[in-house]
């Protein structure tokens, strides 16, 4: 059991030398867990296992949710929702000091509602609204900074394919996780918003207002806006309702953005197949990591390191919320080195046996028994943690991905400063955090409210 063990830790070192000489994190996963699974039992069980191990990784129904989002997702930015969600948000809020920012901070909101990914939605609000931010003269980290920090609410609020992803890792209700999403996804909008008031008010030089268009510009941004709200609302709302399942659903939402692409005379045969083509290698890309993530799964459990390190934690004397505290802040840690979702499907096999270990001294109840919570709804509490501090790490120093972005597009902002404007977006995500794990009624309120 002890050369096993090794073994597995062995792998563990080889995997981060892969990742850190730049090899796809999908291929380091099967090279690791295929090689090692053959040492600890041999080739004959290797080869048994790849007969049936893509199978029945891909064969899973909730998987095809995650084709259908990434191509409402790509529909959406070739069907410019969001220079209408900017631009809406920007007649809303951009006479207010520091409201064209704001306008940002809704419209990634919104556009990461419909996107699910942030890098996405980081990209393309930066095209949209970086130059209104520029023609109104606002400072540069303050510009960059928003969008951003903005970028990552794509990753949360539904519908999220790294959020599809983990409920298929922890088995949890896609739809229960959708629910629990949606408040805290708020928390974070109304956050960021109260970010950048403060932030204005002491350098009001930061954040200029606005101009005021007219009536007619208001109400023609307004009207421009509300078919992208109904699709969210068919799309998420009829999953809430128990209409449909996420999958029906996605299939829903990609309609309906086509038919309005289409009605406004946006998308084209050329767009249709990018947006096809984009799917195809995103989802690709996503299943591929699958297959990695459960070969290396199989090798780890083989090896026995999540149980070693579920019963280290056990018996290390910290408390249960030490160790939380711990594991977000290896998840923050984590989040800048590799994007989200490869994070997700490497450390959560790792995570996830621990807690369910210390589950009982988290939260004492009442009759003292000593569990918080029960086993489900400690999945979807930690879910929801994990991918706000994934969400941290895409804006953490030194190599936060979604400054990179940002960066990219502003080639005039040196990044120093966008990562010193991502900073008071960095404390308002310490506070969320701090505030859901304190409190983790808000983030169970609506799943337990709606039956979830």
């Amino acid at each position: 059991m002890a050369d096993a063990l090794l073994t597995g830790l062995a792998g563990l070192i080889v995997l981060v030398l892969l990742i850190a000489i730049r090899m796809p994190i999908a291929y380091a996963m099967i090279l690791v867990g295929g090689v090692g699974v053959t040492l600890l039992n041999g080739s004959a069980i290797f080869m048994a296992q790849l007969k049936t191990l893509a199978y029945g990784q891909f064969s899973i129904f909730d998987l095809s949710v995650v084709p259908m989002f990434v191509f409402m997702g790509a529909l959406a930015t070739r069907a410019g929702l969001s220079q209408d969600m900017f631009r809406a948000a920007n007649a809303w809020l951009g006479w207010l000091r520091g409201g064209t920012a704001m306008a940002a901070i809704a419209a990634c909101a919104i556009f990461g509602a419909v996107c699910g990914s942030s890098l996405a939605t980081a990209s393309t609000m930066g095209k949209v609204a970086l130059p209104e931010l520029k023609r109104y003269n606002y400072q540069g980290s303050l510009a960059t900074g928003t969008l951003a920090a903005g970028g990552v609410l794509g990753i949360l609020i539904p519908p999220s394919v790294v959020l599809i992803i983990y409920a298929i890792i922890v088995e949890a209700n896609i739809v229960t996780m959708f629910m629990a999403a949606l408040i805290p996804g708020i928390i974070a909008v109304l956050l960021f918003l109260l970010t950048i008031a403060i932030y204005v008010l002491v350098w009001p030089e930061a954040g200029p207002r606005g101009g005021s268009g007219s009536r007619e510009e208001f109400v023609a941004a307004t009207i421009g806006v509300i078919p992208v709200l109904l699709i969210f609302l068919l799309v998420i709302g009829g999953i809430y309702a128990g209409l449909y399942n996420p999958t029906p659903a996605a299939a829903i939402g990609v309609f309906l953005v086509w038919l309005y692409a289409t009605v406004r005379g946006r998308l084209d045969l050329r767009g249709m197949k990018d947006a096809i083509f984009e799917t195809a290698q995103t989802a690709g890309m996503i299943y591929l990591i699958l297959l990695g993530a459960e070969m290396l799964k199989i090798f780890m459990s083989r090896a026995g390191v999540p149980q070693a390190a579920a019963e280290w934690m056990v018996n290390s004397g910290f408390s249960p919320m030490a160790v939380l505290i711990m594991l977000l802040l290896a998840l923050i840690v984590l989040g800048c080195l590799m994007d989200s979702l490869s994070m997700i499907l490497l450390v959560i096999p790792f995570f996830w046996p621990v807690l369910v270990e210390l589950n009982g001294g988290l939260y004492q109840i009442a009759d003292g028994a000593g569990f918080g919570m029960s086993t489900e709804e400690l999945k979807v509490w930690f879910g929801i943690l994990a991918l706000i501090v994934v969400e941290l790490g895409l804006i953490t120093p030194p190599v936060g991905m979604n400054v990179f972005v940002i960066s990219a597009l502003a080639e005039d902002t040196p990044m120093s400063e966008t990562f010193k404007g991502v900073m008071p977006f960095f404390v308002a995500e310490i506070l969320r955090v701090a505030v859901l794990v304190a409190f983790p009624a808000i983030t169970l309120w609506l799943p337990r409210l709606l039956g979830g």
